[in-house]
């Protein structure tokens, strides 16, 4: 038998290693700052230039150790790390691609500048000319020409994208499309390392972002400064992994109910696709954010369970356990922690019912005007819309005489529809799983801007309008809201 070696095409390689993992310019820009960390780095600045050319280009600099030369020549060759080799704890990486594959996921020319200890480097891998693996290395004024003149400590890192043409799925991007890739970029970046930018459990750790010239503000999911947020202890689980024990820590946090929040609140955590999309588990590696807004396969997302989000830590020790991707943007749940997450799910998904249900329809409160009215004739009890609520009085005004008509008619139906002996039967067995008199932010804000020209007019007065909704539901149960918007539509303050 004789051994053979074969070393793999370079230019093949390099050009399949733009496709490793799912990268896009905010994964990509993630896993480059994760390397800025790593580094030590306390400042780390992103400037993203739209060129004439309708080229782009970007950089990411930091003020951490910065390498010397042959540190810097290890860290640009492909897979210069073992992925079972022992890190250091804080450590965020773990295959020794993520600085060339997320930088080659958007570029085709990466060149790394670094400095340590006042001398400079400089590297640079261009697709288009890579035979042999033969990179281009600058020393001297050469190097030092190179790195953003801002940087003026005595260490650090930059990295500098160009011929950047792989922003989006059709290569090319405009002026106006880049802009918001880089804003959807700042947004996910505030999240992703929220625990870095704010600084949390009295660690010395904090970093600032600045992109272009836009300090970041961490994003911290949980709502956890919000004093109507209900946090619970922490949950520590011990998980083997070889011969080692290494801990989970887990922790819930149960949100605030809507009418608690202002409309920045609210749209800033509920997010682009909504509270129920983004329920449900957020790990962290290291306290950097991987995975958001999953159950696991667990639980289903649900409007009950909406304001359950419950954050779970794990070291890089555990990376093979979890089976951590390389783009860090994904994870599986290990077998042994199933049963006890499956079990956290149920108590505090209650608590969220809890919280929603308490800010629902208050039938209590005899003094609100209700959607509902309760009969009793001759012994026999009949629940009918109230036909003195305000909101279909002031709808009512806005009709004519046949569509007047037809109202009644659709209404009068839905009474004669309604499920009693079904209700019944399921607040008596499955009471806990039944919403009750919820509406959402969105909803409500509708029936307020449908109805406020009849309910003005039959107030009167700004004042009176404001004594006309808190004595009527549902405005009454959710008036930090309906005094939010009439405010800003300058009614009253």
């Amino acid at each position: 038998m004789i051994r053979i070696s074969k070393a793999p095409n370079a230019s093949s390689l390099m050009a399949t290693a733009r496709s490793f993992g799912n990268y896009n310019l905010a994964g990509a820009l993630a896993d480059v700052i994760d390397n800025s960390i790593a580094a030590r780095s306390k400042n780390i600045y992103i400037d993203c230039d739209y060129l004439n050319s309708g080229d782009c280009s970007i950089s990411i600099r930091d003020d951490g150790i910065g390498m010397d030369r042959n540190e810097l020549i290890d860290s640009m060759c492909p897979a210069c790390k073992h992925p079972d080799d022992q890190r250091a704890p804080e450590d965020l990486g773990r295959f020794g691609w993520g600085m060339k594959s997320a930088s080659f996921s958007q570029c085709r020319v990466l060149t790394v500048v670094s400095r340590k200890n006042g001398i400079t480097h400089a590297a640079r891998w261009n697709l288009d000319d890579i035979d042999d693996w033969e990179m281009d290395f600058f020393d001297g004024e050469e190097a030092r020409s190179m790195m953003n003149a801002h940087v003026d400590s005595v260490s650090g890192t930059e990295l500098i994208w160009t011929n950047c043409d792989r922003l989006t799925e059709c290569g090319e991007v405009t002026h106006d499309q880049f802009a918001e890739l880089v804003v959807l970029a700042m947004d996910s970046l505030s999240q992703v390392f929220h625990r870095y930018l704010n600084g949390d459990e009295g660690r010395e750790s904090r970093i600032r972002i600045v992109v272009n010239g836009n300090e970041l503000k961490g994003l911290d999911p949980f709502c956890q400064n919000h004093a109507a947020t209900i946090p619970y202890q922490e949950e520590p689980i011990d998980v083997r992994s070889g011969d080692h024990i290494h801990r989970v820590v887990m922790q819930a946090f149960v949100l605030p109910h809507y009418s608690k929040l202002t409309q920045i609140e609210h749209d800033t955590f509920g997010g682009k696709e909504g509270y129920i999309r983004n329920q449900g588990f957020y790990v962290y590696r290291n306290r950097r954010l991987i995975i958001s807004g999953t159950w696991f396969g667990l639980a289903k997302h649900g409007e009950l369970s909406k304001l359950v989000r419950i954050r779970v830590d794990i070291p890089n020790a555990l990376d093979d356990t979890w089976k951590i991707t390389l783009d860090k943007s994904d994870a599986q749940l290990p077998s042994a922690l199933k049963r006890r997450m499956k079990a956290l799910i149920s108590t505090f998904r209650t608590q969220s019912q809890s919280v929603i249900r308490t800010r629902g329809v208050n039938t209590n409160h005899g003094q609100h005007v209700q959607v509902w009215s309760r009969l009793v004739r001759q012994g026999i009890i009949r629940y009918s819309i109230n036909k003195e609520h305000p909101l279909f009085t002031a709808l009512g005004t806005n009709l004519n005489d046949e569509q007047a008509k037809a109202l009644r008619s659709l209404v009068t139906m839905i009474e004669s529809q309604l499920p009693v002996q079904k209700i019944s039967s399921e607040n008596t067995a499955d009471k806990e799983k039944i919403l009750n008199g919820f509406v959402s932010r969105e909803e409500l804000v509708s029936f307020l801007s449908m109805s406020l020209p009849g309910l003005m007019a039959e107030s009167g007065s700004p004042e009176s309008l404001l004594d006309l909704l808190k004595d009527t539901e549902p405005f009454a149960s959710n008036m930090k809201v309906v005094e939010e918007e009439l405010s800003s539509m300058k009614i009253c303050v």
